[in-house]
């Protein structure tokens, strides 16, 4: 007779409870998309505060990797869940009672810590639950909470604001509900992380240098800038989209906002599946001419003021994004010792967030000095030409040159 395969720990509600508490951290950043509108005309800001309020929230996520990037080996996988599930039940509750921007922007840094947190530790969480021959689903999995708890986020409060009552209320409620269920889940979730090794390992609150191993530096640097180049276009998406249908298309609906910037995201998805089907060295230059499509179409949609060009630029966008940072994050697996993978890819999202934040202030500044329609396209511009210069190097590489081997997933 065969033995049955030992269990893991937790058994089958494990996982899907680390899931929701990822997918439950990562809607609540994505929840005020839809609502930014109303903050400003409900508080009576600029659009350059809007993209200031949107910007503080990709700091927090720099900040927090960079300090608490390895919490989650230090101190376990469950105590780091619940601080990140605390951090988001702050923050929906600093939403839900503002009334001045002082409050939004102490609720998009306590959100950008929370998503820092449970990255790491979610991820990690659902690899250690899994047994080794199902490491690719669980890694789906993880991708699927991520990407779908920020659409989700923004479709829950574009239809709650649309169809509901009370719309800088109710989504915060909703929110903090689903937090609580969140919450009661980690009970079935077991730590994951020895207890020698938790002993064994000091906590020191210290930021983390960001190291990128010479043999896979250039390869590191052109994946990063072609995914901070999509993930800035996500920004300014996220941040301006509803402020560009109520100001250039004149369609004021909260749901559709929603569904501009989840197709970002569920796109960035999609782009992380294609690229285990892609030769790891040929992914980054469709990504890079996905980019310059992209931006094209989104100049196009603010010249035209139209939205079908938004649209399909958010998922051409999306793809594009997707493909970039799994294209970058498989160089890092493939390349990066197992012992420097941790700082390596804090390093890396380092980059994407902080190409999220610093750009969508910037077209916040030209936004305040000429319109939304121009400030957008000069942005699109400039990404556009990001992309080229990023392609130009790959085509510029001597014949020599190879990309950082690369590991393929295991088979499910």
């Amino acid at each position: 007779m065969h033995s049955a395969p030992p269990r893991r720990p937790g058994g089958r509600l494990a996982p899907a409870a680390v899931a929701l508490a990822f997918w439950v951290t990562m809607a609540g950043t994505t929840v005020p998309t839809p609502l930014y509108p109303l903050y400003q005309q409900a508080f009576g800001f600029s659009t350059f505060t809007v993209t200031v309020v949107f910007a503080v929230y990709a700091l927090g996520v720099v900040a927090g990797l960079l300090a608490l990037g390895r919490l989650s080996d230090q101190i376990g996988r469950r105590p780091v869940l619940l601080a990140a599930l605390l951090l988001a039940a702050a923050a929906a509750g600093l939403f839900e009672a503002a009334d001045s921007l002082p409050w939004l922007l102490a609720a998009r840094v306590l959100s950008g810590f929370g998503a820092a947190l449970v990255t790491g530790a979610a991820t990690a969480a659902l690899l250690d639950l899994a047994p080794p021959e199902r490491r690719l689903r669980a890694q789906t999995l993880a991708l699927a909470a991520n990407m779908g708890g920020l659409a989700g986020g923004t479709l829950l409060a574009g239809g709650l604001a649309e169809w509901a009552g009370s719309p800088l209320r109710l989504p915060w409620t909703v929110t903090l509900v689903l937090t609580g269920a969140a919450l009661l889940g980690l009970l079935a979730v077991p730590e994951t992380v020895p207890a020698e090794l938790r002993a064994a390992s000091r906590f020191r609150l210290r930021l983390q240098p960001l190291r990128v191993p010479p043999a896979i530096r250039a390869d590191f640097l052109r994946a990063a800038l072609a995914g901070g180049a999509g993930f800035a276009v996500t920004g300014v998406l996220t941040a301006v989209s509803g402020l560009f249908l109520a100001t250039v298309l004149h369609l004021h609906h909260h749901a559709l906002t929603g569904l501009v910037v989840a197709l970002a995201f569920l796109s960035t998805a999609v782009g992380q599946l294609l690229v285990r089907i892609l030769p790891p060295a040929r992914a980054l230059p469709p990504a890079c001419a996905g980019l310059v499509l992209a931006a094209g179409l989104v100049a196009g949609a603010l010249l035209g003021g139209t939205l079908a060009p938004l649209l399909l630029g958010a998922c051409v966008n999306g793809l594009a994004t997707g493909t970039a940072i799994g294209t970058g994050l498989g160089t890092i697996n493939g390349g990066v010792a197992p012992q420097q993978r941790g700082e390596t890819v804090s390093a890396f999202f380092a980059v994407l967030f902080t190409m999220l934040s610093l750009p969508v202030i910037g077209v916040g500044v030209l936004v305040r000095v000429t319109d939304l329609r121009t400030g957008g396209v000069a942005f699109s511009a400039v990404v556009a030409l990001l992309a080229l210069v990023i392609a130009a190097g790959l085509v510029r590489r001597p014949r020599g040159a190879r990309q950082a081997p690369t590991t393929r997933p295991e088979r499910a």
